[in-house]
């Protein structure tokens, strides 16, 4: 793996020379002078504006972030923006249904992995997975433990082959149909 150098910022030059003239060499014939060259720029230095940051104080709000940064964190939409609206509000019936309620790890995944498959074959668009929303447990120790392990899996399950090829978006169900619960799964179309 090959870096390029890095170029030391005209301040650094300027402290560097500081100290280089202050140094004494130990060897006097082996002594040598400091280059005088002025640092190199790379191609497009001046382009950029410096960050600055503002002032801020205790208690005062912040400003709102840059809109280069607004889009981050957000999932992309991979789906019709109307529909989304409508499966999020609850108002698209879902064409099929499976719920893993007591299933283990391993068999919610295999069940998951074929009723999406079949439903996808099947040409349904809008399935809904019921996860359950996970047991409450009693054992308060040192350690908090999430709730629902089917529920934290599902979305890392769709992401992976192979189920990424025809899952376009996954969000959580609306209250009418399981709410934090449940999941809408809106597939792509079969080819």
């Amino acid at each position: 793996m090959n870096r390029k150098p890095r170029v030391p910022s005209p301040e650094e030059e300027r402290l560097w020379q500081l100290v280089a003239e202050g140094a004494k060499p130990l060897d006097k014939e082996r002594a040598r002078k400091v280059p005088q060259a002025p640092p190199k720029k790379r191609p497009g230095q001046d382009a950029r504006e410096p960050f600055e940051i503002p002032d801020f104080r205790i208690g005062e709000k912040s400003a709102h972030a840059p809109a280069a940064m607004s889009g981050v964190g957000r999932p992309t939409l991979r789906m019709d923006q109307k529909k989304f609206a409508r499966m999020k509000r609850g108002k698209t019936a879902p064409d099929a249904r499976i719920d893993l309620h007591g299933k283990t790890v391993a068999d919610g995944r295999a069940a998951l992995v074929s009723f999406l498959l079949n439903a996808h074959e099947e040409g349904h668009r809008t399935v809904l997975v019921i996860t359950g929303k996970g047991r409450e447990r009693n054992d308060a120790g040192p350690i908090p433990q999430r709730r629902g392990i089917l529920r934290q899996q599902l979305p890392r399950w769709i992401s992976g082959p192979p189920l990424d090829q025809i899952v376009l978006q996954c969000i959580e169900a609306h209250p009418r149909h399981g709410g934090p619960g449940a999941f809408y799964v809106y597939l792509a179309r079969r080819r």
